[in-house]
């Protein structure tokens, strides 16, 4: 299988580019934000479309400057590395395997917040995937 083309040098013109914005935006626990993950490597998430974004739950904030993230995928999963949960009318995906701390100059969007019950559903299985 050829492997996928990068766009290694289109992502750090926009990673220069976010890091200079110089916007901060506050965040809190269970909200859901189209985020600027990047362009990686190997097995590492990369993000969609020309700013390389993808859905991102903020799982804990470390302070204003950044959070631990879950990004997030539509495509359907299972194992103990992800959760799902019904996000606006559409089941979403939390990827453990790809847990990071992110800086808050990668947010773009807002689109909402995982309710409680989703919340204590991806504690609970974070849980899983750390501990067994």
């Amino acid at each position: 299988m050829p492997e996928e083309e990068k766009r290694f040098d289109e992502w750090n013109l926009e990673k220069k580019r976010l890091h200079d914005f110089g916007r901060l935006p506050d965040v809190k626990s269970g909200e859901i934000w189209w985020c600027a993950v990047g362009e990686n490597v190997g097995v590492e998430i990369n993000g969609k479309g020309r700013a390389f974004m993808r859905p991102v739950l903020i799982y804990k904030k470390l302070s204003k400057f950044g959070f631990i993230g879950v990004p997030l995928t539509s495509q359907p999963h299972n194992g103990n590395w992800y959760v799902d949960f019904r996000f606006k009318g559409k089941m979403q995906y939390a990827i453990f395997a790809q847990i990071r701390n992110i800086s808050v100059k990668r947010l773009y969007r807002k689109m909402g917040y995982a309710d409680d019950i989703d919340m204590l559903k991806v504690r609970d299985g974070l849980k899983v995937f750390l501990f067994d």
